[in-house]
């Protein structure tokens, strides 16, 4: 995993690097724009005319520095602003770009823009370093205007390089309210910051490279927020043990799948089928289970009690709970319908093993708000923004804008680890501690895919993955089987079921 940091700790892990350890601001600075060049010569390989346009600040400094290792392709320069304003190291490799022959363009006003923004914008790449981690609010004046021209010219990014961050986004926040510069690439330093890894601030950053400047890896260790990577799913799923068996990777038991959302459960068991769960079973009612049983010949079934309203029979939950004991993890709520709100809650109260709740596993605890949900056993749930404001007590929007809070403060009251599904989806853990997933595409956006992710869940919990590990594991590889997806059909054209017939794929990168 990779620590993912606001400004406060980029600030302080700069701060420890230069006075605990001794490695000069300068120092720093130099690393940070030889990479930003080096990203330059690799990204766009064929433009031979650079525009850079530089702030006053450190963000400026790179910018000089990543001018001075770009003088074979002479670049513009730009320094919008007051040559008398530039300071400590930045005023350092300013004046080391001009002692080597380097020339920079003065623009003190938004008048010295409008006579230049035209030449300038017209180079086959921009090097935005202009702004960098710490805004705190609305740009105005010269950068405004400067950075208004910028998505103007080039309004998806295209051959925008934006230093640290794109000009204008603030760093601690996915959340943005005002116009920012939207890259083609950006090049951060150390680790990702906040707002480069949620949306929709994310969007606006195109390909994301993190370039080591020296700055120590212990510095960040403390860091609560993390961006999940391949490795990190890898271990999930180790190779195989010659004499494994079909007990070696567990026995998942599904328990949903109403008349009417049987494919729900079907998609779950799918899920955990194909990310190597030894044995699945279905239970559901007796009218539902012939059509689950339609669905993959390799599962099984059992059959579970209905009361007289069609549901499952709430009083008859220790027959359930036998099936659950006999079993390594439940999936609980996939197609479980409104009619059995009353057993979801008297199961997942009891559960003897580790279980995922989903759906209406989730919905079941939520006239009772958050407290009301409390596994019995480990569990990971997996709310979509719906059933989390449903779960909370607030509303969708609210639950958007705040993603990270959220998963944090159902994973405390639950005591479970939660996964936040949607763009970026987000697990967090009971203690704080939370991740963001960088895997996944609009076209995940469709009925089923939650069930299939379910059913992975369940899937590595029944394997012996601790709830952390299953949550992450699974929505990392969810959302590359996803990807895979999409690159076969497209992502208007895929569907849950493709989703599950991905992860054979998916599964098999994760070890290329």
């Amino acid at each position: 995993m990779i620590p993912v940091l606001t400004a406060a700790a980029m600030r302080a892990a700069d701060r420890h690097t230069i006075e605990q350890l001794g490695l000069p601001g300068p120092v720093l600075m130099e690393n940070a724009g030889a990479a930003v060049a080096a990203a330059l010569r690799e990204e766009f390989p064929q433009a031979r005319h650079v525009a850079i346009l530089c702030g006053k600040g450190n963000n400026g400094g790179d910018g000089f520095v990543a001018a001075r290792r770009l003088a074979d392709r002479a670049p513009a320069v730009y320094l919008l602003g007051s040559r008398t304003d530039v300071k400590g190291d930045a005023a350092l490799h300013l004046a080391a770009f001009e002692r080597g022959g380097g020339r920079v363009h003065e623009v003190a006003d938004e008048a010295a823009w409008e006579a230049v923004r035209g030449a300038a914008l017209r180079h086959d790449v921009v090097v935005d370093a202009l702004l960098g981690t710490g805004l705190r609010e609305a740009p105005s004046g010269l950068l405004a205007r400067a950075i208004s021209d910028v998505v103007a010219a080039r309004p998806r990014g295209q051959g925008v390089l934006a230093v640290d961050l794109p000009s204008g986004l603030p760093s601690d926040d996915g959340g943005v309210e005002w116009d920012t510069v939207r890259a083609a690439v950006t090049v951060t330093f150390a680790a990702p910051k906040v707002s480069q890894v949620l949306p929709p601030a994310c969007e606006r950053v195109g390909v994301l490279r993190v370039a080591d400047i020296g700055i120590p890896a212990t510095t960040m260790a403390a860091s609560t927020l993390w961006l999940l990577e391949r490795g990190d799913a890898a271990l999930a799923w180790p190779p195989r043990a010659p004499g494994a068996h079909k007990g070696t990777f567990g026995h998942v038991l599904v328990i949903g799948g109403s008349v009417g959302k049987t494919g729900a459960a079907g998609l779950a068991a799918l899920g955990a089928l194909r990310a190597g769960a030894g044995l699945v079973t279905v239970a559901t009612g007796a009218a539902a289970l012939p059509l689950v049983a339609a669905a993959r010949l390799e599962l099984m079934t059992e059959t579970l009690p209905l009361d007289a309203a069609g549901g499952l029979a709430a009083n008859r939950v220790d027959h359930a709970l036998e099936l659950a004991a006999a079993r390594d993890a439940v999936v609980l709520g996939p197609g479980l319908g409104g009619s059995s709100l009353e057993f979801a809650r008297a199961f997942a109260a009891r559960c003897p093993v580790p279980l995922v709740l989903d759906a209406d596993a989730l919905n079941a605890h939520a006239a009772g708000g958050k407290a009301a949900l409390r596994p019995a056993a480990p569990a990971v749930l997996t709310p979509h923004p719906g059933e989390m404001a449903r779960l909370l007590g607030a509303d969708t929007r609210g639950v958007q804008a705040r993603r990270v809070e959220a998963a944090r403060e159902l994973a405390a009251s639950s005591g479970a680890v939660v996964a936040l599904k949607g763009e970026r989806t987000v697990v967090a853990r009971p203690d704080g501690r939370a991740a963001v997933n960088p895997t996944g595409n609009p076209g995940l956006a469709t009925g089923g895919t939650g069930d299939v992710l379910a059913g992975i869940a369940g899937a590595l919990l029944a394997r012996g993955c601790d709830p952390w590990t299953a949550a992450t594991a699974a929505v990392y590889v969810h959302g590359l089987a996803g990807d895979h997806a999409a690159e076969r059909l497209g992502q208007e054209s895929m569907l849950a079921g493709d989703v599950a017939e991905s992860l054979s794929s998916a599964l098999r990168s994760l070890h290329g």
